[in-house]
C-alpha cells in the first residue's frame, strides 16, 4: 500500500522515476508517479554506480594534489618558523652586541674624563700651593715688622732695619701667579638625538606578500631574443588575491636552460629590485636557439613559467622601437619636435590581417592602411569600444568615423565633411555611452557632435565654448568630458549640452595643462587626463579637483615623452600611450609604473588614442602607421 504518496518499508523498490530521481514501488508508478518516466531500479542502478565511481574517481584523483600541496604549505609555515627565531636570535645578538659596546663606551668616556680632570686639577693644585706658600711669607714678613716697629726699642728696630727691608722689598717685588693657570671648562656633550632617531629606526624587517602564482612578467624577453643583445623582462608581484605588492626585496630567481638539453643552465639573468614591487630580469644570449626561461619567487613558478623562448641572430630579428630615432612634428600642431623611437612598416604589410610574425609579441590584429577607402586611414586620432565587441575610429583627415569589429571586420563607416551641424571637419577623440551613441570631438568645428550607434546625427554641444576639442569620455552619470586642447581646459557637460563645469587653464601647475590631448574616467569617477607638453598625466575628481598627477620628461620607466591616449582597466590600472617615444605603458591607480605592452615586434609609429576593447585587449591608433593594433593585455 501506499500512504500519502509514500513507499511503506515493507514495499519493494523495483522501479526509478527519472523525474524525481528518486526509487519507488510498483503502487508509486500508478499513483504519483504515473506521469513521470518510470524505469526498472536495477536498470539505473550500474549507470548511477558508475557516475558516482567517476565522481568518486575526480574527487580521490585530487589527493595527490592536496597532499603535496599541505606538505608545500607546511614546509613554508615551517621555514616562516624557522626564519622567525633566526630574526629573533639575530635581534638579541645585535641589541646585546650594542649594549656591549655603548659600556665600552662609557667606561672609555669615564676614564678620559678622569683623565683630563687629573690633568687640569694638577696645574691648579700647583699654582694654588705657590699662591698660599706666597701668602704665609708675606703674612710672616707683615707680622715681625709691625712687632718690631709696635714694640721695639731703638737699637731692636736699627738692627733688624736692614735685613726686613731687603725681605720686604723681595716680597713686593716678587711675581706670584695670580691668573689661573688652568679653567674650569669639563662638560660631557652626547649627542643622543641623532642616536635615539637611529636607535628608533634602527633594524627593518623585510617581508613581501608576493606570491608566485599569481604574479606576472611581460617583455619582449620572455619570448624572443637576438644573439648577443641585451633583454629585459619586468616581472610585477602580487599578493594572493592578484592585489599588487608595493614594496620590493622579494627572493625572485630567474634561469635559462637549453631545451635541447634541459639540464644545462645557459645563464642565470640578472635581477633588479626597482622597490616598487616590480623587477627588471636582464640577460644576454650568446648562441641560438630554443631556450626555456624559469621565473620562480620564493621557489614558486611565476604565472605562466616556465617559458619558451627564441634567440636568433641579430640579422634575423625584427627591428625593435629602440633601433631608430626619428623627429616628428607634434601633432597639437604646435610646431614643436619630439624625438621618436619606432619604424615605419613596409607598404606591403598593411592590411586587415592577424599577426603572422615569426617572432611571439602581444599583437593580436593590425588592421588598416593609408588611404580614404572604407577600413583605410589618414591620421586616424581618437579610438573607443563598446560593449557589444565594436571599435570605433576618428578617421581624422578622412573627416569620417569608421567601425569595425574587436576581431578588425569592417563595420560601418559614417561622416560628410563640413561645418554644419551633423558634418565633420576634424574628428580627433571619439566615445561611445553608456545608450551606445557615438560622441564625437570635432577640433576644427569647435563643438562635441553626437550619433546614435548607426550614425545619425543626433545633436551638437559646446559650440561657441570650445576652441579645440582633442579627446572626449562619458563619465557614470552620463556627463560628456571634453577636453580642450587649444584652451587647455577640460569642459563638462551634461548629455543636453548644458555646461556643469570647467577646470584648468595653460601653464605647468597642477590645475593648468599645456596642449591636453586625451581623457579617461576610472571606477571612482575621477578623470584622467594626459598633458602633453608637460609631459605628465593629472588626476581629478568628477568636480574638477586636483587629485595627483604622475610622470616626468624622459625615456624611463613612468616617464613619457608627450602623452596621447589613455585607458582604465577594470582594476583601476591606467594604461597611456607615450606618443613621443612611441610605446604604451601601464601604471597602477596611483600612477606606479608596472610595465609595458609588448610593441616591439610591430613597432608603434606616434600613437594616440587608446582603449580596452570588450574582450579585455588593447587597441590603439597607431597614427603614423595610419592603422590600428590590438594587443593582448593581462589584467
Amino acid at each position: 500500500m501506499v500512504q500519502r504518496g509514500v513507499c511503506l518499508p515493507l514495499q519493494v523498490m523495483e522501479f526509478y522515476c527519472e523525474s524525481c530521481e528518486t526509487a519507488m514501488c510498483l503502487e508509486c508508478t500508478e499513483g504519483e508517479h504515473r506521469e513521470h518516466v518510470t524505469v526498472p531500479l536495477r536498470d539505473v542502478l550500474e549507470q548511477h554506480k558508475t557516475q558516482l565511481k567517476t565522481q568518486l574517481d575526480a574527487i580521490c584523483n585530487r589527493l595527490p594534489q592536496l597532499t603535496a600541496a599541505i606538505e608545500l604549505v607546511g614546509e613554508i609555515s615551517k621555514q616562516l618558523t624557522d626564519r622567525k627565531n633566526e630574526a629573533v636570535t639575530e635581534i638579541s645578538s645585535t641589541f646585546e652586541e650594542l649594549e656591549r659596546a655603548l659600556q665600552l663606551r662609557k667606561t672609555a668616556l669615564i676614564n678620559d674624563l678622569e683623565n683630563i680632570y687629573c690633568a687640569k686639577q694638577k696645574v691648579l693644585q700647583a699654582q694654588l700651593s705657590s699662591l698660599l706658600q706666597g701668602k704665609e711669607h708675606i703674612q710672616s714678613s707683615c707680622s715681625f715688622t709691625e712687632q718690631a716697629l709696635s714694640h721695639g726699642s731703638a737699637t731692636e728696630v736699627l738692627m733688624v732695619q736692614k735685613q726686613m727691608s731687603e725681605r720686604v722689598s723681595a716680597m713686593a717685588r716678587h711675581d706670584f701667579p695670580e691668573w689661573p693657570h688652568q679653567n674650569a671648562h669639563l662638560d660631557c656633550q652626547v649627542e643622543t638625538e641623532g642616536l635615539r632617531r637611529s636607535i628608533q629606526n634602527l633594524g627593518v624587517l623585510i617581508t613581501t606578500a608576493a606570491v608566485g602564482h599569481t604574479s606576472v612578467a611581460t617583455g619582449e624577453g620572455l619570448r624572443h631574443a637576438a644573439t648577443g643583445q641585451h633583454v629585459s623582462i619586468t616581472v610585477t608581484t602580487k599578493d594572493k588575491d592578484g592585489e599588487l605588492v608595493r614594496t620590493g626585496n622579494a627572493a625572485l630567481r630567474a634561469e635559462i636552460t637549453a631545451v635541447a638539453d634541459g639540464s644545462r643552465v645557459v645563464t642565470e639573468p640578472e635581477v633588479t629590485d626597482n622597490k616598487n614591487g616590480t623587477y627588471e630580469v636582464g640577460y644576454t644570449l650568446r648562441s641560438e636557439g630554443e631556450f626555456s626561461v624559469a621565473l620562480s619567487l620564493y621557489g614558486q613558478p611565476v604565472r605562466g613559467s616556465p617559458f619558451r623562448l627564441r634567440a636568433v641572430k641579430p640579422s634575423d630579428a625584427l627591428r625593435s622601437p629602440d633601433d631608430v630615432k626619428r623627429r616628428l612634428k607634434s601633432p597639437g600642431g604646435t610646431g614643436g619636435h619630439v624625438r621618436q623611437k619606432a619604424v615605419r612598416r613596409p607598404s606591403s604589410m598593411y592590411s586587415t590581417r592577424k599577426k603572422e610574425n615569426p617572432i611571439e609579441d602581444e599583437l593580436i590584429h593590425r588592421v588598416g592602411t593609408r588611404g580614404r577607402e572604407k577600413g583605410e586611414f589618414t591620421n586616424l586620432q581618437g579610438i573607443s569600444a563598446s560593449s557589444n565587441g565594436r571599435v570605433v575610429v576618428a578617421d581624422s583627415n578622412n573627416q569620417c568615423i569608421q567601425v569595425f569589429s574587436n576581431e578588425g571586420q569592417f563595420k560601418m563607416r559614417f561622416g560628410v565633411r563640413g561645418r554644419s551641424p551633423g558634418q565633420l571637419q576634424r574628428p580627433t577623440g571619439v566615445t561611445v555611452d553608456m545608450n551606445g551613441d557615438i560622441i564625437v570631438a570635432d577640433y576644427d568645428n569647435r563643438w562635441v557632435s553626437i550619433f546614435s550607434s548607426d550614425g545619425k546625427f543626433k545633436n551638437k554641444i559646446g559650440a561657441g565654448r570650445l576652441l579645440g576639442p582633442k579627446g572626449v569620455a562619458v563619465d557614470r552619470n552620463g556627463h560628456i568630458i571634453a577636453v580642450d586642447n587649444k584652451a587647455c581646459c577640460v569642459f563638462i557637460f551634461q548629455s543636453n549640452g548644458k555646461l556643469v563645469t570647467k577646470f584648468g587653464a595653460r601653464g605647468t601647475s597642477e590645475r593648468h595643462f599645456a596642449g591636453p590631448h586625451f581623457v579617461a574616467v576610472n571606477n571612482k569617477n575621477e578623470i584622467i587626463v594626459t598633458d602633453f607638453h608637460n609631459h605628465s598625466v593629472k588626476v581629478y575628481s568628477a568636480d574638477g579637483e586636483f587629485l595627483f598627477k604622475f610622470g616626468s620628461h624622459g625615456e624611463g620607466n613612468g616617464q613619457f615623452n608627450a602623452p596621447t591616449g589613455v585607458a582604465v582597466d577594470t582594476n583601476g590600472n591606467i594604461i597611456v600611450a607615450d606618443w613621443g617615444n612611441s610605446r604604451i605603458q601601464v601604471f597602477d591607480s596611483t600612477g606606479s609604473f608596472l610595465s609595458y605592452i609588448n610593441t616591439s615586434a610591430d613597432p608603434l609609429y606616434g600613437p594616440q588614442g587608446l582603449t580596452l576593447t570588450s574582450d579585455g585587449h588593447v587597441a590603439v591608433a597607431d597614427s603614423g602607421n595610419h592603422c590600428f593594433k590590438i594587443y593582448r593585455y593581462l589584467q
